[in-house]
């Protein structure tokens, strides 16, 4: 780790001396791209001398233990030892998880699929709570939300609904909910007072450019359809919904929530790109050897990952076994704290399971 360490530090001294040449500041292309990379380096660098200093202090503090008389000045050096060795270990950690290798994906929109599981109306009504709780996280986080697709039930829930989520981050928070979601409560329908267990299950989809996935226009098979949904005045009038069929794949997207068809078409064509960029990531991830993986589940959607206990006030999730009893708050968008520990769980796991190996 710490040669890598040193490597880092040379680099981030050129990138100074080429700044400072007055060449350099005439490319602005080359400009911009050393001053993000010095950017991205600073932190780390910063760390590195402030555990070098550590060392370093801890070193002359033992050399005065080993030639000091003075009582006075021996215990001086005795607690400036151990003051050194404390920096020295909280540097060495605060290091080793600057270096941990950075999702690429974390700074991408991301696009999120719910679709009602088991339970029937209730699992549809309990996607639509899925769907207000991000909504609700995402204003309050400063994110941005766009609807993109849903189908909707007579009762007011969601048989699918598809939205993106824009802003710096977005997948970095977002993907720890993909998976199922089950929640145990007393039904609107059922009279009876008992309680029914409902699935929901959530996909997180990194949002992809054009030039991050090709699509072949003949490998596009395209369909105007009418709208259809649980009512409306524009619902059934005219054909501007879209799907899309994808014949390598035969992943097939629908798109109805905008009037326009050109709209209806961009917006499919949005979700199958992510839908696409996300089966190559998979295929990816895949060959990475599961010891190398974090433990802590952020995209096996067929994993039971959280449960929603409205009897009891109770949030519990499965992959780091923590529970909450602040379920009315949850439900309205206050998340973060959960997403928070996921992650600090995630990082933990990366670092048990060798993720500087490389680097050590």
């Amino acid at each position: 780790m710490f040669d890598r360490l040193s490597e880092a530090e040379k680099r981030f001294s050129r990138i100074d001396e080429e700044l400072s040449d007055p060449g350099t500041l005439r490319d602005i292309d080359r400009y911009t791209a050393l001053m993000k990379e010095r950017a991205s380096l600073s932190p780390v660098i910063e760390k590195f001398r402030e555990y070098r200093k550590a060392v370093s202090d801890g070193e002359e503090a033992r050399l005065l233990l080993d030639t000091e008389r003075d009582p006075d000045l021996l215990d001086m050096a005795s607690e400036e030892l151990r003051d050194a060795k404390e920096r020295e270990e909280r540097c060495e950690r605060e290091l080793k998880l600057l270096l941990l290798p950075k999702d690429p994906l974390d700074e991408k929109n991301v696009v999120v699929e719910i679709r009602a599981g088991a339970g029937g109306e209730e699992a549809a009504l309990f996607a639509g709570v899925l769907y207000r709780m991000y909504v609700m996280y995402a204003d309050a986080s400063r994110y941005k939300t766009e609807l993109i697709s849903s189908n909707e039930t007579e009762l007011g829930g969601y048989r699918e609904i598809t939205f993106l989520v824009t802003g710096s981050g977005a997948y970095s928070r977002f993907k720890y909910e993909s998976g199922v979601h089950r929640v145990q409560r007393v039904p609107v329908t059922e009279s009876s007072g008992r309680i029914q267990t409902s699935t929901a299950t959530v996909a997180v989809l990194p949002e992809a450019e054009d030039v991050e996935v090709e699509i072949d226009p003949g490998d596009l098979e395209i369909e105007t359809i009418k709208s259809s949904g649980a009512g409306g005045q524009h619902v059934n009038k005219t054909e501007s919904a879209i799907r899309l069929l994808h014949k390598p794949t035969g992943i097939v997207v629908e798109c109805q929530d905008e009037r326009s068809q050109f709209k209806n078409r961009d917006k499919a064509m949005k979700i199958l790109r992510a839908k696409l960029f996300d089966l190559k990531s998979r295929e990816q991830n895949d060959k990475i050897a599961s010891e190398r993986r974090s433990q802590v589940g952020t995209g096996d959607r067929s994993e039971r990952i959280r449960t929603y206990n409205f009897r009891e006030s109770r949030v519990t999730d499965h992959r780091i076994g923590l529970t909450v009893y602040t379920l009315e708050s949850f439900i309205n968008g206050d998340i973060g704290g959960m997403i928070d520990a996921l992650a600090t769980a995630d990082t933990a796991e990366k670092l048990k399971n060798g993720a500087l190996s490389d680097a050590d």
